[in-house]
């Protein structure tokens, strides 16, 4: 949190490195040698995500759609030149898990350096909503959930955890309104408090739905006691995005 707060290149720094982490992660969950060519390559396009045009005072080379684009025909050609030793399966998870982990953190960086200037102000109330979805849907799920959300993916959560966790993002969100009422209006709080719930759930069962394919509890053991990068920021890295896309948050 202290680098949220400082901003600049010492936050861009962190979240370039936890992207980073969090590919190598993912590439190890595959199976794919981590230092080969085509991961390394996958590092390098997760680089290119998160380099800050802002902080350089300079245009992006090339728009999302370009830059997306020309990493799609890029893992395509790894095909070919492999001569299929990485078919277009790996290939294409590869690709799947630059654009999931690059931009996802990407969009992190973009929420602190708002255009409105209060980027600080829109990272933590992201940052708490999601954490509160969490914290609620914990909480409530042992003391009231009985019905279960989706057994086959993550057995544990509960509908009622599910809907807990909902309010409880809502309710910080409108508190954050009613202290900066110039900055966040009541009903944009309470639709950014509820999508940071629902896509932060959603994340959070996108992890456990692939870690169940590769029949894994934590996609890495970085954080004693918490598993991996990705464990930790699966809500993050979904959430920021989607807020921005939708337009309920300043962009650049």
């Amino acid at each position: 949190m202290g680098l949220c707060v400082w901003g600049g290149w010492p936050y861009q720094l962190m979240l370039t490195a936890m992207a980073l982490s969090g590919y190598y992660e993912f590439i190890k969950m595959t199976g794919t040698a981590p230092f080969g060519i085509p991961a390394v390559l996958g590092y390098i396009s997760v680089v290119c995500f998160m380099i800050p045009w802002d902080l350089l005072g300079r245009e992006p080379w090339f728009s999302w759609e370009q830059g997306i684009w020309l990493l799609m025909l890029l893992f395509l050609l790894v095909t070919v030149f492999s001569k299929n030793k990485l078919d277009i399966k790996i290939t294409a998870l590869m690709f799947t898990g630059i654009v999931y982990i690059g931009m996802g953190f990407s969009y992190m960086a973009i929420a602190r350096g708002a255009e409105d200037g209060h980027g600080l102000f829109w990272t933590v109330l992201l940052l708490c909503c999601i954490w509160g979805s969490d914290a609620g849907a914990y909480f409530v799920g042992r003391s009231f959930g009985k019905n279960k959300l989706w057994p086959a993916i993550s057995p544990n959560k509960t509908i009622e955890g599910a809907i807990g966790g909902v309010l409880i993002s809502a309710v910080i969100s409108a508190g954050f309104a009613l202290f900066v009422p110039d900055l966040l209006t009541i009903p944009r709080a309470l639709l950014i408090g509820i999508s940071c719930a629902v896509l932060g759930q959603l994340g959070d069962l996108v992890q456990s739905a692939y870690k169940r394919v590769y029949g894994i509890k934590d996609s890495g053991s970085l954080l004693p006691g918490h598993g991996g990068i990705l464990d930790r920021c699966d809500s993050w890295i979904i959430v920021f995005p989607f807020v921005h896309i939708v337009m309920l948050m300043p962009y650049y």
